[in-house]
């Protein structure tokens, strides 16, 4: 298994079976949503932050190379993973004319940065990506910023990007978000609100989707020094403050983390991811509890979490909701089919609209390999499998799926990964990650 980095379009990569139980140590790369929060808020902030641990991916060079092109001074170093940000204390710097954002296929990057420049006293700016991304929605964010006193449409009157902005500043005031399509939404309106002209009271109507995610938000809001105050059970006011520079290290990355975890659980062993803790600012660390209900015996160290399967140890079927943790579907579907009895994954509806269409590719992708699934619209009951087929797994230019995928080949001769380079987006050396810890 060669470098991620390395592969062109269209290539077609071998799982490796491993032979003996898993007994490995592994380092996840930093979390992309810690990476992008911090990115935005470092630049909000005044003076110089110096991110560690940042992780270097597609999204978060999207991110960065918005952020220089709208002006701001990043001095970023691959090797320590290290950048350093100098912020303007909320001060977007001006440009003439249209300036133009390229997001690539990173949900956070487009709306993240369509509340950021909304910030701007002065200046067009237009938000763009790859085919992909001008289906993914973004209208509950622009009617939000819309009433919040922003200029702002979708380009071509679709609810998704392009996305145009005649900034103004964000005047403030109150306003309401759907919180049942996605939490990015309300994590923009609450990462920019400290730079209002006025308080922002932000009402949620409806079940907030992936609530970890807006816990996320506030937690390193607070870290970096501004308080978000809870008005209600789906409320939030954020009044005038300024972000503080500060030196911030990144978590590792616990949706990245999840496919190591489930290693074991898959082809038996153990495996200890470092720097991750029960504590983590990431809902998806609780990924490792659902392998402790399946049967797992899982370990919570003070900087670590580790994840065994004993022989004889009898994997079996759960019925979970997965709503606050919906990155790690795909993962808990491949382990499914090697439970003793059905897991289902209900309360994702959302993923539909994601990198691909989650719940259908799936499902697709597990009948191939011979997993009997039943497909509903916000789920799926997965059944387990008494004999697996070896196939090349269609990815879907998502790089969840890559990743999650390639735990069949633990076990399945022949099970081949097309378009390896798409987990490039959150995890560009995953599959070198992955080799080694089947060498451990």
């Amino acid at each position: 298994m060669g470098s991620g980095k390395a592969y062109m379009d269209n290539q077609i990569l071998k799982i490796e079976p491993v032979h003996k139980p898993l007994n490995a140590t592994v380092e996840i790369p930093g979390s992309k949503s810690i990476t992008n929060r911090a990115l935005l808020i470092a630049a909000l902030a005044e003076g110089r932050s110096v991110l560690r641990n940042v992780l270097f991916s597609d999204d978060s060079h999207y991110f960065m190379r918005c952020l220089q092109t709208i002006g701001y001074q990043l001095e970023i170093d691959e090797t320590s993973r290290t950048v350093a940000v100098t912020g303007t204390g909320g001060q977007i710097p001006k440009h003439e004319g249209l300036l133009e954002l390229f997001v690539g296929n990173a949900g956070t990057a487009a709306r993240f940065l369509t509340a950021f420049v909304s910030l701007a006293e002065q200046g067009s700016f237009r938000i763009d990506g790859i085919p992909r991304m001008r289906q993914r929605p973004i209208q509950d964010l622009i009617d939000a910023l819309q009433t919040l006193g922003v200029r702002i449409e979708s380009e071509q009157q679709t609810g998704c990007p392009p996305v145009r902005i005649e900034a103004k500043g964000l005047q403030g005031g109150r306003v309401s978000i759907p919180g049942n399509k996605s939490s990015q939404y309300l994590s923009a309106i609450l990462l920019t609100a400290p730079y209002a002209k006025n308080p922002v009271d932000i009402e949620v109507s409806g079940e907030l989707l992936s609530a970890p995610y807006i816990d996320m938000t506030k937690r390193m809001m607070e870290q970096f020094g501004v308080h978000v105050e809870r008005t209600g059970n789906a409320s939030y006011r954020v009044s005038n403050q300024m972000y503080q520079r500060r030196e911030y290290i990144i978590e590792p990355d616990a949706s990245g983390a999840s496919y190591f975890l489930a290693a074991p659980a898959i082809a038996g062993g153990k495996v200890k991811i470092t720097n991750l803790t029960q504590n983590s600012l990431q809902g998806d660390a609780k990924f490792a509890g659902l392998l402790e209900q399946m049967g797992c015996t899982v370990r919570w160290g003070a900087d670590f979490i580790e994840v065994e399967k004993k022989d004889g140890q009898v994997l079996t079927g759960i019925d979970v909701d997965l709503n606050e943790m919906s990155d790690t579907t795909m993962t808990l579907a491949a382990v499914a089919p090697f439970a003793s009895s059905p897991t289902t994954i209900r309360n994702i509806g959302h993923i539909r609209i994601k990198e691909t269409d989650r719940i259908h590719a799936v499902v697709t992708e597990l009948r191939k390999l011979g997993v009997t699934v039943e497909e509903w619209e916000d789920g799926m009951r997965i059944e387990p499998a008494k004999q697996l087929t070896p196939a090349a797994i269609d990815t879907y230019d998502d790089h969840r799926m890559a990743m999650a995928f390639s735990l069949f080949g633990l076990t399945i001769e022949g099970l081949e990964i097309k378009d390896p380079g798409c987990v490039s987006k959150t995890f560009p050396n995953f599959f070198d990650v992955f080799a080694d810890m089947c060498k451990q």
